[in-house]
């Protein structure tokens, strides 16, 4: 069972932003030792493995072209991941990484997911990524700049950033046909709140939760007819989600566990696949 994360949950959650202008200034010794060891210590409550990797821009070959295409201004260090290609090990990519993120955040540090915009190439050849795993995502690592670059200004605006869907479109009782009211959530209204809050690709938020007695279970929503790789995207974005949600159950003293039991006799809504399940104890 996965522990809860050394910072403040809820409070980190909320603070967090995706940054993509930085300060041109190296991670100081005792902030990148600390991220490191935060790295070191992470895990997942899938029981997948998950490898994490941090590198100097700079310290990268003449033949690496550690590329963002413009996206990103100024930062000289970034983070990776590599997974098996198991859909679980999707799952637990997003949860470790989020949190890893979300660790990064509390140390006063700017990041934000990038699934395309890079060149992967160079980066794994960089970071040493096995040849047989996935390599899902980067995030840069560094000090926000004061101000943002034109190109993050246009983008936070074309993804509108900032807004999230509302409660009635994301959670859901006994059906997909009947919104999970706050109040019905009781307890767990500030972990689901904290999920609704996940960042995720361009901003389209694919998650949904099924409230059955008890317990809660989650889905992930894409089209039908998408490549493998945006798919595998999608299941990535469901464990950052469920980062968000987990670690603040924790933070809260919710008492529950992650485990495979998709609810039989749901009528799902097309394009909507079930994920893992939350069991209150």
């Amino acid at each position: 069972m996965c522990k809860k994360l050394p910072i403040p949950i809820i409070e980190t959650i909320k603070k967090r932003s995706s940054v993509r202008t930085y300060q041109d200034k190296e991670l100081e010794p005792d902030v990148r030792e600390r991220l490191q060891g935060y790295m070191d210590s992470l895990e997942n409550p899938f029981g997948m493995p998950v490898k994490k990797y941090m590198i100097d821009k700079k310290l990268a070959s003449e033949g690496e072209k550690l590329g963002t295409y413009g996206v990103i201004k100024g930062a000289s260090t970034f983070l990776g991941i590599s997974i098996p290609d198991t859909d679980l090990a999707h799952v637990a990519a997003g949860y470790e990484f989020e949190n890893l993120i979300l660790e990064a955040t509390a140390l006063g540090l700017g990041t934000v997911w990038l699934a395309a915009t890079f060149n992967r190439e160079g980066f794994a050849s960089a970071m040493g990524i096995p040849k047989d795993e996935l390599f899902p995502a980067i995030s840069p690592v560094g000090y926000p700049a004061a101000k943002r670059s034109m190109t993050e200004s246009l983008m936070r605006t074309a993804m509108r950033s900032s807004s999230r869907k509302e409660w009635c479109n994301l959670f859901f009782l006994d059906n997909f046909q009947t919104p999970l009211s706050k109040d019905m959530a009781g307890d767990y209204t500030e972990p689901l709140e904290m999920l609704r809050q996940a960042p995720s690709d361009k901003n389209t938020q694919p998650w949904r939760v099924l409230k059955s007695g008890r317990d809660y279970h989650f889905y992930v929503t894409y089209k039908s007819g998408i490549s493998r790789g945006e798919e595998i995207i999608k299941r990535v974005d469901a464990g950052i989600a469920l980062s968000h949600f987990h670690q603040a159950a924790l933070e809260l003293g919710l008492k529950g566990c992650f485990k495979q039991m998709e609810p039989a006799n749901i009528e799902l809504p097309q394009n909507t696949y079930y994920i893992t399940s939350w069991h209150v104890e």
